[in-house]
């Protein structure tokens, strides 16, 4: 608010901003906010997480011609120790053994 604007305001007006102005911004410990409510705060005006701009990633290089391919397929249930069936797979183990993957 500019000062032009400012002089246009009436008293009452100039007081209720006055005061306003002076009130302790709410948090949990001066008002009745959850304190989840602090922390969303925090995070709007934390900085993003990640690399750095311009930091050039590093990863394995993927190739095209391998040494050997070993096929890993389970021989019992990781959950209830179930053996399985080389032509099972995953989702025909019972449901309560797919909750935890």
């Amino acid at each position: 608010m500019g000062r032009s604007e400012l002089e246009r305001l009436s008293r009452e007006e100039l007081i209720e901003l006055v005061l306003r102005l002076q009130r302790p911004e709410k948090t949990s410990r001066t008002s009745s906010k959850p304190p989840a409510t602090d922390r969303k705060e925090q995070r709007e005006h934390s900085k993003p997480g990640g690399a750095k701009l311009g930091h050039e990633g590093h990863s394995r290089v993927v190739s095209d011609d391998p040494d050997a391919v070993v096929d890993h397929r389970p021989e019992a249930c990781a959950c209830c120790g179930g053996l399985l069936p080389s032509a099972q797979t995953l989702t025909n183990a019972p449901r309560a053994c797919l909750l935890k993957y």
